[in-house]
Order: C-alpha cells, then structure tokens, then sequence
C-alpha cells in the first residue's frame, strides 16, 4: 500500500467519504467498515554485559493508522451521522492507545533484554529482530482491546444510530484533540 492509501490519526485529522475506497460488501450487515490497525517503531541500544550483549527497546512510537483500500461505505448510506460514527472508530483507536502506552512503556523501558546468536554481530541484528517480535506481541494485545472497545462503541451506540449515546462518544473524542 502506498502512503496515500493509509490516513494516519492526528488531532486534525477527520475521515472524509473519499477516504473510504474499498468496494462495499453487499453481504455485510453494516453500511460501512473502517479498518484501523496500530503501527509501532522503536529503536534499540545494546550493552555488553558478562560476555552477553543484552539489549535495551527504547523510544517505542505508536501510532494510530486508517486503511483506505481496505475500508468502504455504502453509497445509499452516506450520511454526515455515518461519518461521523466512522470517525469515532479512528478516534477510539486514539483513545485507547494514549490509555495504554505507559504499559507497553512500563514493559520495556529501562529492562535489558538477552539475545540469541552466535558472535556480537548476530547478537545485535537478533536484538533488532527479537525486539520487534516483543514489541509486535504487545501490539497484538492492544488490537484485541481495541477490537473489543469498538464493538461496545456499535452496540451502545447502536452503530451511530443512537444520536444521544453518539454524542456521548464524540464529547470524549473531543477531548483528544
């Protein structure tokens, strides 16, 4: 996917109908379908210690990510209410990743982490490559939370039907940015 096809969350950011540019699927309950994943970087640093390079994860950045070529709409629904719904799902993502960086923070920072390989070279590229594994496995946690939050944000909400339990969200999701 190019940069293009994917609307990367920041506090100005609000989704458009033309950043929804998957085909709609006719056997789908809802009228739309945003797909949303979290993105990390991270660099790593490397001390020797007894004989064993260990490392350390530092500066983890996650960030919040809306996949275009994957997310779609029904044409006969595309109300303002509908987009706005929508937009509280890339604002929920938001929303529970600030709620949940300190611990992905508390797991890593200021730990020292041993690897595997047979001389100091491969330690460090396995370092790089096992740090990210870790840090893919938190991510993968986060996902499971995210996923079930935005199913509770569609039934209280009633997929955005519920206009008073809708501008509940959006007060919350205000406060983001």
């Amino acid at each position: 996917m190019s940069e293009s096809d994917v609307v990367v969350w920041t506090p100005k950011t609000f989704l458009k109908w033309s950043d929804f540019k998957a085909e709609s699927n006719p056997a789908a309950f809802e009228d739309s379908h945003s797909v949303i994943k979290y993105r990390f970087t991270w660099t790593i640093s490397s001390e020797k210690i007894n004989d064993q390079i260990m490392f350390l994860i530092e500066n983890i950045h996650l960030s919040v990510e809306f996949f275009s070529n994957l997310s779609w709409f029904r044409i006969s629904q595309n109300t303002e209410n509908l987009l706005k719904h929508e937009q509280g799902h890339f604002d929920l993502s938001e929303l529970v990743k600030r709620e949940n960086i300190c611990n992905l923070h508390d797991i890593f920072y200021g730990k020292h982490f041993p690897t595997r390989g047979q001389n100091e070279d491969q330690q460090k590229q396995f370092a790089k490559e096992d740090s990210g594994r870790m840090i893919a496995k938190e991510v993968e946690k986060l996902e499971i939370i995210l996923d079930k939050r935005r199913e509770e944000y569609d039934v209280q909400t009633e997929f955005g039907q519920n206009t008073k339990k809708q501008s509940e969200y959006d007060l919350i999701f205000e406060k983001l940015r």
